[in-house]
């Protein structure tokens, strides 16, 4: 039996033409809507959603080219854009009967979640972000030797065909490989559920890489043109961040301040997947949050 977030119920959303998102809801009361990251699926929130779901209505959809959700062919470099993925969101919050919701990504949905803050503001009552800085500062800071953690970026920006090939011809190392390599606790992703990672990721390839392909080149522009207005998130935002300490190499303070009017900046004592190696810790920092 596949792996479930206990007392969550599954459904499948239409969010857009052909478009239709696999999604977990649990619980009752304002809405949060949790985005998991690469390479996973909605269940990386299943410690942290059973806890929220006692007092809220939780949503962990999987994004669309991910998981058990559609994926649709990307046939003009806009449809894994983060502005697509955003509006997915908002539709499938409406469709669920919620105008406004609170938000959380980690990795690859924190992105989402950022431009859902941007491009939707009177949608999204707070944001919270884990483990990532927007697209176009992540770019930014990637340079020199330092840049070989993100050999990912590079590998998946360029032009459809060999990076598709090049990770279909061993699926289940280059996917395992950030399961390993980005976790300070194998033990937080155990068998059952790095076997349904995995699996997820296998039939995913090509739109995973299309994702990631969009934030080199649509994304950075969509970034851009908010940079250069001045475009900000208004809600309340929190950030997590893994503790790097001087291996950083910038101010990541500095650079969310840059884009949050109402900004809450937290290191945490685990590695990537925190939500999945360090639950309490999210807890409580969304709780927090929520209660802004």
């Amino acid at each position: 039996m596949a792996p479930e977030i206990t007392g969550f119920t599954r459904r499948r959303v239409t969010v857009a033409d052909g478009v239709a998102l696999n999604v977990a809801v649990g619980g009752s009361g304002s809405p949060v809507v949790l985005l998991h990251g690469f390479p996973q699926t909605h269940l990386m929130w299943r410690h942290v959603a059973a806890d929220l779901a006692a007092d809220h209505t939780v949503i962990c959809p999987d994004l669309r080219g991910y998981g058990d959700s559609d994926k649709p062919v990307d046939t003009d470099g806009l449809t894994y854009s983060k502005r697509t993925m955003a509006a997915d969101v908002v539709s499938l919050a409406r469709a669920l009967g919620h105008e406004r919701f609170a938000l959380a990504g980690h990795d690859r949905g924190a992105l989402v979640a950022v431009r859902a803050g941007l491009d939707h503001a009177d949608a999204v009552t707070r944001l919270a972000v884990l483990d990532v800085l927007p697209t176009l500062d992540m770019w930014d800071v990637m340079h020199g030797v330092s840049a070989a953690v993100g050999f990912h970026l590079y590998l998946m920006a360029q032009r459809p065909g060999l990076p598709e090939a090049l990770i279909s011809g061993a699926p289940d190392a280059f996917f395992g490989h950030f399961l390993d390599v980005w976790s300070t606790d194998p033990a937080a992703v155990p068998a059952e559920i790095r076997a349904a990672y995995l699996a997820a990721s296998r039939a995913a390839i090509p739109s995973i890489v299309a994702d990631y392909r969009a934030s080199a080149t649509i994304d950075v522009d969509h970034d851009e043109v908010d940079r250069e207005a001045g475009n900000r998130l208004r809600m309340p935002v929190t950030v997590l961040q893994q503790d790097w300490g001087s291996e950083l190499g910038y101010d990541a303070v500095t650079r969310w301040r840059a884009w949050a009017e109402d900004l809450t900046h937290q290191t945490v004592s685990c590695g990537h997947f925190m939500a999945e190696e360090g639950p309490a810790q999210v807890i409580g920092a969304l709780r927090d949050l929520l209660a802004r």
